[in-house]
């Protein structure tokens, strides 16, 4: 059984719900809620959701209000899965057995319980210590059939760091994924570890074409050289003068030839499409990239498109929009994360369309 925990209300008792409550509200709105599929789409990599709600919340409200997204995807949630020190952790709820991460959850879920956010269910998968961690918000009203927290579809499984989560509605699926970082040398949590995570999301690609796929989230790469800002700054670009054995694995992490190539093979054997690119063609400086480097040293104004929105073919034709809420190397609309929100809308699916059929 997946849970979520359930914002605590500002009036009326704020007495902490059972958990056999709270599995009884899932259960509810799994199965009866459910008010068609969602079309608005919005993620996220907040570098830490509670610095966000602490230091950005009023603009990122405004930002939620005015897109109405129907699902919210975010990564570096930055959270503690709960458990207690030496104990094994549940990366499906947020620490809470110290005075400061009681506190600390008491923050994040006020947040979550006033409007717009009211209006929306959450899922969380975190890590054991305040690194990486996914979390996926979604309106009441289009509440999915089945969450997974791995890319195995194992019901009890939380992906290491907590880097994913699936979501299953009727007609598509939804994969939000925080990659991990390719690196800049070839050590155990390095390259391997880049390697081997490209090596199964092609797997799950190609073992989950029954269903259209939407696959977001920080996908920690950029896929061909107007991606980038500045290509050969990226491109020659080293940390402490080491040089990788390989051509394909020098330069920036996220646009180094072997990444962008694994990359390429996913879109083009899984027949997905990048949203933002199938909408624009020409390269912005202004308003193509998703993440922008520190305003101080070396990386000013250097910017890369790392997040994604990613669709199966079949989708192409319903996408009406794709589009960056960040600009500029002053990192307007970032609200205070190294990356910016990036929004898709879908037009809505004709009945009996042959794009969106399951395959039984």
């Amino acid at each position: 059984m997946k849970r979520f925990f359930k914002p605590v209300e500002k009036e009326g008792s704020s007495k902490k719900p059972s958990l056999s409550q709270l599995e009884k509200e899932e259960d509810v709105s799994l199965s009866n809620e459910n008010k068609g599929e969602p079309s608005k789409f919005m993620t996220w990599n907040a570098n830490s959701f509670l610095l966000r709600v602490k230091n950005n919340w009023p603009e990122f409200t405004k930002l939620v209000t005015s897109f109405d997204p129907d699902v919210i995807a975010i990564q570096e949630v930055r959270m503690p899965a709960a458990g207690v020190k030496g104990a094994p952790k549940n990366p499906g709820e947020l620490k809470d057995d110290t005075s400061s991460s009681r506190e600390e959850k008491q923050i994040l879920m006020r947040a979550l319980s006033s409007p717009p956010f009211a209006n929306y269910r959450v899922w969380w998968s975190l890590a054991d210590s305040k690194y990486a961690g996914t979390a996926l918000i979604v309106k009441k009203c289009f509440q999915p059939k089945k969450i997974f927290f791995n890319l195995d579809r194992i019901a009890s499984k939380h992906e290491p760091d907590g880097r994913v989560i699936l979501a299953e509605f009727d007609t598509f699926r939804l994969l939000n994924t925080y990659a991990p970082n390719n690196g800049w040398k070839e050590e155990e949590n390095s390259f391997p570890r880049r390697r081997k995570w490209d090596k199964r999301i092609l797997e799950f690609v190609l073992q989950s074409s029954d269903k259209p796929l939407i696959w977001c989230g920080d996908l920690n790469v950029s896929h061909e050289e107007i991606d980038v800002s500045h290509p050969e700054f990226f491109s020659a670009a080293k940390q402490n003068g080491y040089v990788p054995p390989t051509k394909e694995d020098c330069g920036q992490p996220g646009f180094t030839l072997a990444e962008r190539r694994r990359f390429g093979t996913i879109l083009k054997e899984g027949k997905l499409i990048d949203a933002y690119r199938f909408l624009h063609k020409e390269k912005d400086m202004e308003r193509g990239f998703s993440w922008s480097g520190n305003p101080i040293g070396k990386y000013r104004g250097k910017r890369m498109r790392i997040d994604y929105f990613i669709v199966s073919e079949r989708l192409k034709d319903r996408i009406t929009a794709c589009e960056m809420h960040g600009q500029g190397i002053e990192l307007e609309g970032f609200y205070g994360s190294d990356h910016c929100p990036v929004r898709l809308e879908l037009s809505q699916a004709c009945p009996n369309s042959k794009q969106d059929k399951v395959s039984k």
